[in-house]
């Protein structure tokens, strides 16, 4: 009996520990996760930041170039960068150069910031899949992976914002002349709800989709590649103790926004078109069917591919790049630089709070 007693104990004794190593576990594990949220805020608000600014900066090339993406052939009232940006200064003052800026960074913000962290998180799934693949545990990204890590983040983004992205794009098309007026970002919502219908809001999102795999890809792509070859190089004495100056950053990632808004311009071109289907009062802005203030009809993304070349020509599809390559240089560089620089700030900070 006695020995049984002791046993008993011993078991119950063994439980309990077992038990409390498990609650001490738990708490651990409840515990664990604040590091990787405060990581997660922390590339969210670097990400919302770098957007914020560098399409503020760029705004005024941002509204003429959707303006001569959309303009009726016609009616030209935007004939190039510079006329375009006086034009809009003459008849719409200082504030008609930043029109839509707001509904513009209410729409970047937050998928600047989804883009970033997407790509950080594409970026860790695809390397310990390749690393997995290849039995490689020291396999780095090539510049593949960061192409599709890119991608998946471009369609992510795009598509948890597309819907702002939409009202942005007719906000930025009215004049003071437009018969109907959108009054702001929440106004242009539930006016199109209401009389187009929710599937309107993501009308275009095919081309957009399929613009943004190569243009999100390229950039991210371009950009981290092209610093990891000038720092394994050393070119010119660019790297200095390991690190890339400013400037060259700049530069890379101006590199990157070129490559990857040359490749996607003709679908940004054609989303901005589908975006003005089924608002009456766009036929006085926008290319109809080849005639001055035509409905403005697409059946869908091929057909206005069609219809754009047969009316207007080849040229059409890049109708606004110049501007957009002047805005994409600066904006694509300044938002992976802001985007480095304040991740920086926040981890300078995190430390020291620790």
């Amino acid at each position: 009996m006695a020995s049984e007693d002791v046993k008993t104990g011993e078991s119950a004794v063994s439980t309990i520990v077992n038990l409390a190593e498990e609650a001490k576990l738990a708490r651990e594990e409840i515990q664990s996760p604040a590091p990787a949220l405060l990581s997660i805020c922390k590339s969210l608000i670097a990400g919302g930041v770098a957007g914020g600014v560098s399409r503020t900066t760029v705004a005024p090339l941002e509204r003429l170039k959707i303006l001569l993406q959309v303009q009726n052939p016609h009616s030209i009232k935007y004939n190039g960068t510079v006329q375009g940006l006086k034009y809009i200064w003459r008849t719409e003052g200082f504030r008609g150069l930043f029109k839509g800026n707001g509904t513009n960074c209410a729409r970047i913000i937050p998928n600047s910031a989804v883009k970033f962290f997407s790509y950080e998180e594409a970026s860790k799934g695809l390397l310990w899949l390749y690393r997995r693949q290849t039995g490689n545990n020291d396999a780095q990204l090539t510049p593949v992976l960061r192409l599709g890590a890119g991608a998946c983040a471009g369609i992510i983004a795009m598509s948890a914002t597309y819907p702002m992205d939409m009202v942005r794009g007719r906000l930025t098309v009215q004049t003071e002349k437009s018969p109907h007026q959108y009054r702001g970002i929440f106004h242009a919502l539930s006016t199109v709800l209401r009389e187009e219908g929710p599937r309107a809001l993501y009308r275009g999102w095919l081309p957009s989709v399929i613009g943004v795999v190569p243009y999100v890809g390229l950039n991210f792509a371009v950009y981290e590649s092209l610093k990891d070859w000038l720092l394994k190089n050393n070119l010119f004495g660019l790297a200095e103790n390991n690190e890339l100056s400013m400037t060259t950053r700049l530069a890379c990632g101006a590199a990157a926004g070129t490559v990857g808004q040359t490749v996607a311009y003709p679908l940004d071109v054609i989303r901005r078109r589908m975006q003005m289907v089924g608002w009456k009062d766009a036929a006085s802005v926008v290319i109809g069917d080849g005639r001055n203030k035509a409905p403005v009809e697409y059946s869908g993304m091929i057909d206005a591919f069609r219809k754009t070349v047969r009316h207007e020509g080849f040229g059409a599809l890049y109708k606004g790049l110049v501007p957009n390559s002047v805005k994409v240089v600066p904006s694509i560089a300044i938002a992976f630089v802001t985007y480095e620089l304040v991740k920086d700030i926040l981890g300078v900070e995190m430390r020291i709070s620790d």
